[in-house]
């Protein structure tokens, strides 16, 4: 059994994992839906690090998964306690000494976003919500999340990631197809360029733990299993400074 360590974006509270978390236990599975003090202004990326360390509490058989902004904290979890495998899931992948708030033109998701632009038909009809992260996900779960607002502090974005390098844990990186925030031919060439490795893909967009958690499930439970048998040699991955 493996215990899957959900560590949320930006602004998020953990409950939007609830379906994710559900079909993983259905597997056999458990999980850790991590909260964030991602509306303190005290907290930063080295407190982000210490709320999810102290969620994980004792549990073993780690298998991390960062979401979008949870990209800069999960590479640093992986610092702090024993972790079998890093996902990286649809997320920021941060260089060493590169703030949250420089990630952004540094990987120059502007012209990204521009260069997608068009390519998602016409508009979809307003819901109230924001079609850039739930054009894919069932009105009746946004719904659910949106009771849940949190809002997202501005110190984490100041912050310089810490690591000198990428963490000696086997990491994956699974990319949306549908992505509208990370259009995935630009997370294609970030990944690439930051990790060296090709990333895998998925169906569905940012928010794909709300539009396809059974599917999303059937891959990390792929993952912890491959992964189990290739410990003998995990596969490091190290960031361009």
């Amino acid at each position: 059994m493996a215990t899957f360590v959900l560590i949320p974006g930006g602004g998020c509270d953990s409950s939007y994992w609830r379906p994710l978390v559900a079909e993983l236990r259905e597997r056999g599975h458990e999980a850790v839906r991590v909260d964030l003090p991602c509306e303190d202004d005290a907290a930063g990326l080295a407190e982000y690090a210490d709320a999810a360390v102290e969620q994980i509490g004792d549990r073993t058989g780690l298998i991390v998964v960062a979401h979008s902004l949870g990209g800069f904290t999960g590479p640093l979890v992986c610092e702090r306690v024993p972790v079998d495998l890093l996902v990286m899931l649809t997320a920021m992948t941060p260089s060493p000494g590169e703030t949250p708030g420089e990630w952004w033109t540094a990987t120059g998701h502007d012209q990204a976003m521009r260069e997608a632009a068009g390519h998602h038909g016409p508009p979809e009809e307003d819901h109230g919500f924001d079609p850039v992260f739930y054009h894919d996900v069932p009105a009746e779960l946004v719904a659910e999340v949106e009771q849940h607002p949190r809002g997202q502090s501005g110190t984490p974005m100041k912050e310089p990631w810490p690591l000198p390098a990428w963490p000696r844990v086997p990491t994956k990186f699974l990319l949306c197809r549908g992505d509208r925030l990370f259009p995935a031919e630009f997370m294609r060439r970030v990944v690439r360029e930051r990790l060296g490795i090709v990333p895998d893909e998925i169906d569905g967009g940012h928010m794909v733990m709300l539009s396809r958690p059974a599917e999303l499930a059937d891959r990390l439970v792929a993952y912890a299993r491959h992964n189990r048998h290739e410990a003998g040699a995990p596969r490091t991955t190290s960031p361009s400074p």
